[in-house]
């Protein structure tokens, strides 16, 4: 592969979950084209794999955050477990299951019924007590047709003086975080795709942006070195994690909704994905977090990665669409 096109064909020879994803933003065909790509996750691969493993009463692992059972000692041994409900509905959003469709609609319907949080035991749709868990849900919530609005609003009061977001506001943190300013970022742009959003929801959305922008996506303000290397790092599936990729695709999509052109302050992160790029034209995985799954989807860290290299690519073709010669897409 030393071409865009072989890359694409590598992309397309996979799950149907990045087919259709690779047909809507790479090739940019009709939605009747790729729509019915899409309506394979469900009986098709890693989608209809997990959907398997839900268990009757709508959750996965019999639990909300945690599996079901789940011993604290697990975490510092082998790291957090991945398996529980929100996990398993988020990577489905990420698939791309068809929120329209019968298995989606009866998902969301037991989850509302049945599942209920680890901390507070209040009911699933209700959201949990954590920042960066409940704009994970609000993200959710709103791409599978379920009104978050109440987590909305308690998310836009949760908003920290610098523009962002932390889980750790609860224990006096004054100074917003990456990984919790994603998270919240990513729900309240589905929200907003989803019901157009509030004055306040989308004012809180512009200022999340804005504590990202103005470190470059992974600078510290005060000294604008790395806030943390790992950042630069490409990390899937991302679950709370934060990376330069991560926020790039979010800015993507935030440009798609709204028609804003891309913020100069990206430039530096774009110039990162780019130095990332293998001989090939893939771009590697390079890490992915610790911790009990269902299935991997990668071929393990160091290898190239179908979902980094889809990310990557489109990330540059939107880019390059107001920078020439940017765009890595035929």
């Amino acid at each position: 592969m030393t071409d865009p096109g072989a890359v694409i064909d590598w992309l397309l020879d996979s799950d149907p979950s990045i087919r259709w994803q690779v047909m809507r933003d790479l090739l940019e065909v009709p939605e009747a084209a790729w729509k019915p790509e899409r309506a394979k996750v469900e009986i098709d691969g890693w989608g209809a794999k997990l959907l398997s493993l839900q268990d009757t009463d709508g959750q996965w692992a019999g639990g909300a955050f945690v599996p079901a059972g789940f011993d604290p000692r697990e975490w510092s041994e082998r790291g957090q477990p991945w398996t529980a409900t929100c996990f398993s509905l988020s990577q489905l959003r990420e698939f791309g299951l068809d929120p329209s469709s019968d298995r989606a609609r009866r998902t969301v319907e037991l989850i509302g019924a049945n599942s209920r949080w680890d901390e507070g035991g209040q009911p699933y749709w209700e959201g949990e007590v954590e920042e960066c868990i409940n704009g994970r849900i609000v993200a959710d919530g709103a791409y599978f047709g379920v009104d978050v609005s109440s987590i909305v609003g308690r998310l836009v009061g949760e908003r920290l003086d610098d523009g962002g977001w932390n889980c750790e506001r609860i224990n006096g943190s004054l100074r917003s975080s990456f990984a919790s300013t994603i998270n919240v970022l990513e729900g309240l742009l589905e929200y907003e795709r989803a019901t157009g959003g509030t004055p306040l929801s989308r004012e809180a959305r512009r200022s999340g942006e804005e504590f990202l922008l103005e470190r470059n996506l992974f600078r510290r303000l005060g000294t604008g070195q790395p806030a943390d290397e790992r950042f630069l790092c490409f990390v899937h599936p991302n679950r709370w994690r934060y990376d330069v990729m991560r926020a790039l695709d979010y800015f993507r999509s935030s440009a798609m909704l709204t028609g804003a052109t891309p913020d100069p302050r990206l430039g530096e992160a774009i110039k990162h994905v780019r130095s990332r790029r293998l001989e090939d034209g893939t771009w590697p995985l390079d890490w992915s977090p610790t911790g009990r799954v269902w299935f991997d989807i990668d071929d393990g860290p160091g290898k190239a990665s179908r979902w980094v290299t889809l990310r990557a690519m489109r990330v540059l073709k939107w880019w390059g669409r107001s920078h020439p010669g940017y765009d890595l897409t035929p």
